[in-house]
């Protein structure tokens, strides 16, 4: 009985050891995506800020200033759902040198212009009427889920290009995807510049071109294992 025992406890570990080890013949590629686009929006984030030794002024002083921002952005007619506070803060700071407390106040106001001829009238705008800190500017497309989706359409295109270039001189076929793995980072995309230059140049008296947004790339990368045939 013990040597049927032993006999069935190796027949069962060859036969698991040769599943193991038997190896589905198969070709790992990477696959990239690129689509470039000229933006049609650019996201603001501006922040005013105000310093002193009260509290209640300081806070004053900056609710004061960003009424004027808000007042002023509604003034160029951009839609409510395109502009709103993202960050309050009234923060004490305190001198150990001088051993007193100061207080710093910041509101921030975050903008989606989608008019860019507007872009020089708003920032002018802002900076009068109290912003003095741009924290970001990040030029954008509103198609970005459709772009995104182009794009690693274009991985995947890429990965099973290169794969039938390698096998095409084996004389083999490639399959079935086996495995996919989505490589791409989240950012947000920002403009590639193109060169500024000003229109006083070629025209006289005409204005100075001040707003060159280029175009965006949004990017895919992909890993695929594809069965070979």
């Amino acid at each position: 009985m013990r040597k049927l025992v032993l006999f069935l406890t190796i027949m069962f570990m060859t036969m698991s050891y040769g599943q193991e080890t038997k190896q589905i013949p198969q070709i790992n590629v990477n696959g990239e995506g690129k689509v470039k686009v000229a933006p049609d929006q650019v996201c603001i984030s501006a922040t005013v800020e105000t310093k002193g030794n009260n509290a209640k002024d300081v806070k004053k002083q900056n609710d004061e200033k960003m009424d004027a921002v808000l007042k002023f952005i509604k003034k160029m007619n951009l839609p409510t759902a395109d502009f709103k506070t993202k960050q309050v803060a009234l923060n004490p700071q305190y001198d150990y040198e001088k051993k007193k407390t100061s207080y710093n106040a910041t509101q921030t106001v975050e903008i989606v212009l989608k008019d860019l001829s507007k872009y020089d009238e708003l920032m002018e705008g802002l900076v009068q009427q109290g912003i003095n800190r741009i924290d970001r500017v990040s030029f954008e497309s509103s198609k970005l889920t459709s772009l995104q989706s182009e794009a690693r359409k274009l991985a995947m295109k890429d990965a099973k290009a290169k794969a039938e270039d390698y096998v095409s001189v084996l004389g083999q076929k490639v399959g079935k995807a086996y495995v996919i793995s989505d490589n791409s980072q989240i950012y947000h995309p920002q403009p590639m510049y193109a060169a500024m230059k000003s229109m006083a140049a070629d025209n006289a008296g005409a204005e100075n071109e001040t707003l060159a947004v280029g175009e965006i790339e949004i990017t895919a990368n992909v890993s695929v294992s594809f069965i070979l045939d």
